[in-house]
């Protein structure tokens, strides 16, 4: 018999891993402290009290108001109600910026989600790398591929701001009366409530990043 079987871990099922099943459990747990800590320590700048001022204030050691505010310790509702009532604020409050919506999107190389433009029957590719569904401003990053000589160089005009950031080939892109002869390296920032777009490809393939950002109600 294998005298090592028995402390053999249990294989994972489905992709779980069962050598930490607190793991997951325990980082949420941090961060709920950290924005609990973030709160308190706001509302106590914004009344310009010290630590101690506040500590004496909620019944409580400075050392353990100092732990709060630092993440290190989680405090316990009879705490977190103390404080609301030495800021003037309900116990929700601390839990304001833990609640708040964090968008994040990951795209696989190539998988970019392909976007119907003018220009893109002339060999002009635009791919979405991602969106912001929530927040006052609203940020588009596309990959844009130009592959063929054309004709058609359409021209853009819409609100917000935009960056340009050229990856590969030459092109001279046109914002307003300029032109900008831009290699691999070159940026462009500019406002795009002016006519702007691709005026000569001088060398194919031209692949640059392109950063659209907008008010929502724009």
């Amino acid at each position: 018999m294998d005298k090592s079987s028995n402390s053999r871990k249990p294989s994972g099922v489905a992709g779980l891993d069962f050598q930490d099943p607190h793991g997951q459990a325990g980082a949420q747990g941090k961060l709920l402290e950290q924005a609990i800590g973030r709160e308190v320590k706001i509302f106590r700048e914004k009344l310009g009290l010290t630590i101690a001022e506040l500590a004496k204030a909620a019944d409580m050691s400075a050392g353990m108001l100092s732990k709060i505010e630092n993440g290190a310790t989680s405090p316990s509702l009879a705490s977190l109600q103390a404080l609301g009532r030495a800021l003037q604020v309900p116990v929700t409050a601390f839990f304001k910026s833990y609640e708040e919506i964090r968008d994040a999107t990951f795209v696989k190389a190539g998988q970019g989600l392909t976007i119907e433009r003018r220009g893109t029957r002339a060999g002009h590719q635009y791919q979405l790398l991602g969106h912001s569904p929530h927040g006052p401003v609203m940020v588009e990053p596309y990959l844009i591929t130009l592959t063929h000589q054309s004709d058609v160089f359409p021209t853009f005009q819409h609100a917000g701001l935009e960056f340009l950031y050229i990856l590969e080939g030459n092109v001279v892109y046109r914002h307003g009366g300029k032109t900008y002869d831009m290699h691999p390296g070159d940026a462009l920032f500019f406002d795009a409530d002016a006519p702007h777009g691709p005026e000569e490809l001088r060398k194919l393939p031209i692949r640059y990043l392109s950063v659209i950002s907008y008010r929502r109600e724009e």
